[in-house]
């Protein structure tokens, strides 16, 4: 493509060189840099692109995008903007075409319930027949193939080639998590969504952000971007976005009055029944998913396809169809007289929705295996510790993604919240070690929920990235092929 034809909405302050160039890649990696590409230099948390741009037309980068003047060979055309990431965003939409445009596109953003929630949007598009992809925390999904996915939402360029890649495989939808990070950092600007998702909004992020507010209105710069919005009016922080939505909003919740309701629920072991309410018609869902906070979620997807006019019979079926999420409360074929329930819950709110709900199913023992990651909100750690204390009948207290901090310091931060509860624990460093001690002193009954990591199969220490498979691990410690 045509590099004029590229930026052609950028806001550019000015171009010194040729903008007739053909450009054949867009990155923002100097080591990523292929011949014929256009190279936006941005500035990250600990570097910044202008410093690696010389590599980048060392590599064959034919022009480069700049918030400052750097010296670079007179054949490389500079274009100056005010800022390259929410520039690379729009170039990134013209290049791949704004395939945004043509896709029916739903985003979901929210503390909890992302992943669920576009799960069962995707299994609900698909039961009306329309072929859909999925980008989010777990996986990016594109027709037959599972690419593992590197951070809930790709970058701009990353995404943009998604939603093209979909289109020429005949996908018609896409259903995608939308992180805070992403939204703060426009990630997703020149994007067009049918619908935003809002589940809900507790305290997480705020070593990024600094304060929750700052953290609620990234969530909501979602829902400038989008045609309508179906938020979660149970929640405060919903309420306060529904009113800047005004009409475009179809709201949705149990306690309070929403377009968009479940009642009579009952809740159980093997799943969740409920009366779905739409507007001009209800009926009986019987969900596979347990939990007070997944019949939130199914509530999400269904508001989501409502407001994308999908059919109330393909909504059923398709939350119906969903019976399990990878990594959320995911219960694993042990073998034994207890039960091992692994969740990716790594936020306060995350934890209590899931141990409040193990709580109500557990008919022995409730024992909790948790960490908190390192180099995140440090003041979520005592809560987290007091939360598990709260529910658990024995509490391990362990590392989960430690990063440059020690662990043992992690786990310091979070004991007084359970020493405080008078909940029974122990302090097991090693996460493996952990687990094995969970598993070998199971009883019979005794429901063991292995929380913070879910899907993910690494862990992050303070110089490396390890192999760290929860499943394979509890495999092996039972003698299992798999569980």
């Amino acid at each position: 493509m045509i590099l004029k034809d590229i930026v052609k909405d950028l806001e550019i302050l000015r171009i010194e060189g040729s903008p007739d160039k053909d450009i054949d890649a867009l990155h923002y990696d100097s080591r990523q840099v292929t011949p014929g590409s256009l190279f936006f230099c941005i500035k990250g948390l600990t570097s910044d692109g202008h410093d690696f741009a010389r590599m980048a037309v060392d590599k064959g980068a034919v022009a480069v995008v700049a918030e400052k003047d750097i010296p670079l060979p007179d054949h490389v055309t500079k274009i100056f903007v005010p800022n390259t990431r929410i520039a690379m965003s729009y170039a990134a939409c013209n290049f791949y075409n704004r395939p945004s445009e043509t896709l029916l596109l739903i985003g979901v953003t929210g503390t909890n319930g992302k992943t669920t929630t576009t799960y069962l949007t995707r299994s609900i598009l698909e039961q009306a027949g329309i072929r859909t992809g999925l980008i989010g925390t777990i996986a990016n999904i594109v027709g037959d193939q599972t690419i593992p996915a590197v951070r809930t939402t790709p970058e701009a360029p990353e995404l943009q080639g998604m939603f093209r890649a979909m289109l020429d495989e005949g996908i018609r939808a896409a259903v995608m998590e939308v992180s805070s990070h992403s939204l703060e950092l426009y990630k997703v600007d020149g994007s067009k969504f049918d619908v935003g998702v809002f589940t809900n909004l507790t305290r997480d992020h705020l070593d990024f952000h600094g304060t929750f507010d700052n953290y609620r209105r990234a969530k909501a710069r979602l829902f400038g971007l989008s045609r309508a919005a179906a938020i979660n009016t149970d929640d405060e922080s919903g309420m306060a976005i529904i009113r800047e939505c005004k009409d475009k909003a179809y709201s949705y919740g149990i306690r309070k009055s929403a377009l968009i309701y479940a009642d009579e629920l009952d809740l159980s072991s093997e799943g969740t029944e409920f009366r779905l309410c739409l507007p001009g018609s209800s009926f009986k869902v019987r969900l596979g998913l347990t939990g007070m906070f997944n019949v939130y979620n199914a509530l999400a997807a269904a508001s989501a396809c409502f407001a994308a006019n999908i059919a109330p019979e393909c909504i059923k079926s398709g939350l119906e169809a969903v019976r399990r999420i990878p990594g959320r409360l995911e219960r694993l074929d042990t073998g034994t007289d207890f039960t091992v329930l692994i969740d990716y819950a790594h936020t306060p709110d995350g934890l209590e929705n899931v141990l409040r709900t193990a709580r109500g199913l557990s008919r022995g023992r409730l024992i909790t295996l948790f960490g908190c990651g390192g180099d995140r909100d440090k003041s979520k750690r005592e809560v987290m510790g007091e939360i598990a204390g709260r529910y658990s009948d024995l509490c391990i207290v362990t590392s989960d993604n430690p990063r440059s901090e020690e662990p043992m310091e992690i786990i310091r931060q979070i004991l007084p919240g359970v020493v405080r509860t008078g909940c029974a624990y122990e302090v097991i460093e090693n996460r493996r070690d952990a687990i094995e001690f969970a598993i070998k002193n199971g009883r019979k009954d005794d429901l063991i929920i292995i929380a913070g990591k879910g899907h993910e199969t690494y862990q992050i220490l303070k110089d490396k990235i390890i192999s760290f498979d929860e499943k394979e691990i509890i495999a092996s410690l039972l003698g299992r092929e798999k569980v």
